[in-house]
């Protein structure tokens, strides 16, 4: 299927499924030069736009391609009487797909909060996809009063995803101490902006999909280098669990990062950074973009 562009300019694969992937591309390495790619893939609720601030840095020495995940930011998903299927093959597919359709043979992987339990699957089923694996404040599944807990006395988290909407259900996150990171008092307005652009239609879908996600199996399969960025102070993916995952993957490395919440990549972005691209540079093989 072909790459597409939008009015606006925002750049989209398309799956042979018939939904589209928004997506990101940005290098400004040095055109003589060959480079590596980073594929970062964000959390629940957020989209590409979030890792806005990571790109100066990364992009002088890399290709890094940011994608929104299936109903999340600008990325489509199935409307009523659609046929498609919140399978682990299906999301895994058309991550694979995207890289595919935009020439990369293997990716050094960053995965942020759920979005790394995506990571960590595809590097057990997929290692020959990925030069490396970095998870930062990554659970391993989501236990029952973590479920709960995303509900806000609903029927369930995606039933609170359609009834809240977005905006609405990030607001509600947002009360809860070790979330979402607000210390800037100017922050919060333009995350639940950011949070609006998807729709909680589409949220709910992925809830859903994300309800019965486990990686515990695919963990001691794990053999491509690993980075653990770990928070010290998340509610989600607590210091005392990233330990324990760090003993489950064969190899890993550990960074405690000491900050606020759960979204250190937003809270202590410098720290964050510095260890994961000392991490890459040291994990580096070559390139793997196609002539």
């Amino acid at each position: 299927m072909p790459l597409e562009r939008d009015s606006s300019g925002r750049t989209f694969v398309v799956h042979a499924n018939g939904q589209k992937s928004h997506y990101i591309l940005d290098s400004f390495v040095d055109p003589w030069k060959p480079s590596e790619t980073i594929l970062i893939q964000h959390g629940f609720g957020r989209h590409a736009a979030f890792w806005y601030h990571w790109i100066p840095v990364l992009s002088r020495k890399y290709r890094v391609i940011r994608r929104d995940l299936r109903g999340h930011g600008y990325s489509s998903y199935p409307k009523p009487g659609e046929k498609y299927g919140y399978s682990l093959d299906t999301i895994l597919n058309e991550i694979i797909d995207t890289i595919d359709q935009l020439g990369v043979d293997k990716v050094h992987f960053l995965g942020e909060s759920t979005g790394g339990m995506l990571g960590e699957i595809l590097a057990a089923k997929y290692p020959e996809r990925l030069h490396s694996l970095t998870v930062c404040s990554t659970p391993t599944h989501l236990p029952e009063p973590a479920l709960k807990l995303f509900a806000f006395d609903k029927a369930s988290w995606p039933t609170a995803c359609r009834e809240l909407g977005s905006r609405g259900w990030a607001e509600a996150l947002s009360k809860i101490p070790g979330t979402i990171p607000v210390q800037d008092e100017a922050y919060l307005p333009w995350y639940l902006d950011q949070i609006s652009i998807s729709d909680g239609e589409g949220l709910a879908g992925y809830a859903d999909f994300l309800s019965t996600l486990d990686a515990r199996p695919y963990l001691g399969k794990i053999e491509v280098p690993t980075l653990i960025l770990a928070p010290s102070q998340s509610a989600a993916a607590r210091l005392e669990d990233q330990q324990r995952l760090t003993e489950e993957i064969r190899g890993a490395r550990l960074e405690v990062v000491h900050g606020v919440g759960h979204e250190i990549y937003v809270t202590e972005p410098e720290k964050c950074q510095s260890a994961f691209l000392d991490f890459v540079t040291k994990t580096g093989i070559g390139i793997q973009t196609r002539v």
